[in-house]
């Protein structure tokens, strides 16, 4: 609404001073000039009584004195002139008031003698009797001839001078009002419109349009605003753009942390959160069946921190995984105003110290009971418990396939070690693949020959050529061959399917043996897991548990795949995926 704007505001303030101020003057003016005009009147009627009155001081006839006061006196005055009580001269007057009343008045309410005795000049206002004309007199006396002379005039005619006073004045009033609300309009617009203009900037900035700018119109406290109000746009545009790209800059920190984040305030809502934490608070929901939005355990972490203003960690487990709670308080100076929660998922550091340990009880148990067998039958020797040489070369047999089986165990450590680690190198180079599998199964042609084993090598071959590292494929290969023969009756099978065109390598190692357990299946390609050991056909030919972790990651080294797939009492087949480079 207009009355509601600056301009309307402006306008009516400025309108309603200068009304209020006219008001005051024009009452000011009217009193004035009404005693302007009663006293103008009375110094007329005075020099008038004056006139008179030096012409009866001179001595002049009765007669020369009544034509001379008909000509000095203004027409709208009328003279009585008193010689003593009884006698009167009363002059001629155009106001028909005046000259229709009686002037007996004069002897009964006049205080003749006092006006003589006194020897004054008199001033009164007085009411005609039986009239509603009241009328100024003004009286001289002469006391030396004891003649009063009056002069009086009726108060309508400086009522008419003063209705045309204020009329004229009240015109000039509504003339000034005009000019006034004319003025106050102009220059409330001349002083709004670049508010208006600021106006509509700032709406613009909260729009986020920081580049608008209001133009300069004057150089006036107004234009210093309009200015500053463009140097404001653009400070905030800096700032804004600044804490943008710092907010951004924080969110892709915060996005790309393996750690959870989650920004709390004391009431426990969430101000920040980060896709890991979002991963936690879902799987922790999942688990307790909960719709809330902070578990219950976070929310008292969050009080504890509040309460002792010191920060706490916690482990808990969600869904099978292990995570570490670190809250830390969040100050705003010295007021807590809230916590931030770093989630670590501790799951695989914990899996890598059980493998440790795992590591170090299983590389014990597989030492501890070669070096007792060699301790035990090295004591028998030197004792001369075996007393013939036959025994005693049984006893130094025994002792030697030990010390091999510890050779072959940390010489496959330490190839795990390596591969792992990768410290070996690939030597990728172009080989002919059928001739190469053909020659690591004549490897065991005498072991398959003397436990009426088969080996078939099969396949379709698109290209003659795979690009690997001979020696590591070998010790593949050699490894699952080796394990499928320990693992099977007398009699069995094993099938070798080779597939190779200009893409990958595919080789299937299958045998018709014990199989794995469904169980076991996951496990198998960790280092020292062993399945069932009494499918193990002969126990000195026990594995160390460590080939299939070897082949996996030399196959892996390969930037290729190895799976299993096995059914107890029927045999496990092994694939092998690798790119041809």
């Amino acid at each position: 609404m207009f009355w509601r704007s600056v301009v309307g505001k402006l306008a009516m303030t400025i309108l309603l001073l200068v009304s209020f101020v006219l008001f005051i003057l024009t009452i000011l003016l009217l009193e004035f000039f009404e005693n302007f005009h009663i006293q103008e009147a009375e110094k007329n009627m005075i020099q008038t009584a004056t006139k008179i009155s030096s012409f009866i001081r001179q001595g002049e006839e009765d007669e020369d004195v009544f034509e001379t006061t008909e000509r000095v006196k203004d027409p709208a005055t009328q003279v009585v002139i008193m010689y003593g009580k009884d006698e009167l001269f009363v002059s001629e007057a155009t106001d028909k008031n005046l000259s229709s009343i009686d002037h007996s008045w004069f002897r009964e309410d006049i205080p003749y003698e006092e006006i003589l005795n006194k020897n004054e000049a008199m001033y009164e206002q007085k009411m005609l009797p039986e009239s509603d004309t009241e009328v100024i007199v003004v009286g001289i006396p002469i006391q030396k001839d004891e003649v009063v002379i009056f002069v009086y005039q009726s108060l309508d005619v400086i009522e008419q001078t003063k209705a045309e006073t204020t009329r004229i004045i009240f015109l000039a009033a509504g003339i000034a009002i005009i000019l006034t609300t004319f003025f106050a309009f102009f220059l409330s617009t001349r002083i709004t419109a670049p508010l208006i203009q600021m106006r509509e900037a700032a709406l613009g900035l909260t729009k986020g349009e920081f580049n608008k700018e209001v133009p300069i119109l004057t150089n006036d406290e107004i234009g210093e605003l309009a200015l500053a109000f463009n140097q404001m746009g653009k400070q905030l545009d800096f700032h804004i753009t600044a804490l943008r790209q710092e907010k951004e800059q924080l969110s892709s920190i915060l996005s790309s942390m393996a750690d959870g984040v989650i920004t709390l305030n004391r009431k426990g809502d969430i101000v920040v959160i980060n896709p890991p934490a979002q991963q936690f608070l879902d799987k922790w929901h999942f688990e307790l069946d909960s719709d809330d939005k902070l578990p219950e355990r976070i929310l008292y972490l969050l009080e504890k921190v509040i309460s002792e203003e010191s920060e706490t960690i916690e482990e808990i487990s969600v869904q099978g995984r292990n995570y570490v709670l670190l809250v830390t308080p969040l100050y705003d100076q010295n007021y807590i105003r809230g916590a931030v929660a770093v989630i670590r998922d501790m799951t695989e550091e914990r899996k890598s110290d059980k493998l440790r340990k795992d590591f170090v009880a299983n590389v014990s148990h597989e030492l501890r009971t070669p070096l007792s067998l060699m301790q035990g039958y090295s004591e028998a020797i030197i004792d001369d418990v075996a007393e013939t040489k036959e025994d005693k070369n049984e006893l130094a047999k025994i002792i030697h396939d030990e010390a091999m089986r510890m050779s072959r165990l940390v010489n496959e450590l330490l190839d795990l070690a390596r591969i792992e680690a990768g410290h070996v190198q690939l030597n990728v180079e172009p080989i002919k693949i059928f001739p190469f599998i053909e020659r690591v199964t004549q490897k065991f042609q005498n072991v398959s020959e003397e436990r009426n084993i088969t080996i078939e090598v099969t396949g379709k071959v698109e290209a003659e050529i795979a690009h690997i590292d001979l020696d590591q494929m070998d010790q593949v290969i050699t490894n699952l061959l080796d394990n499928a023969i320990r693992h099977m009756d007398d009699g069995g099978n094993i099938n070798i399917c080779v597939n190779n065109d200009v893409e990958q390598l595919e080789i299937e190692v299958s045998d018709d043996g014990y199989g794995i357990a469904e169980d076991d299946l996951p496990f198998i390609f960790e280092r020292f897991y062993k399945a069932d050991k009494s499918r193990t056909r002969d126990a000195k030919e026990r594995g160390t548990g460590l080939g299939l972790a070897i082949v996996k990651n030399i196959i892996e080294a390969h930037e290729g795949e190895i799976t299993a797939q096995s059914i107890i009492n029927e045999g496990t087949t092994f694939h092998i995926t690798i790119p041809n480079q």
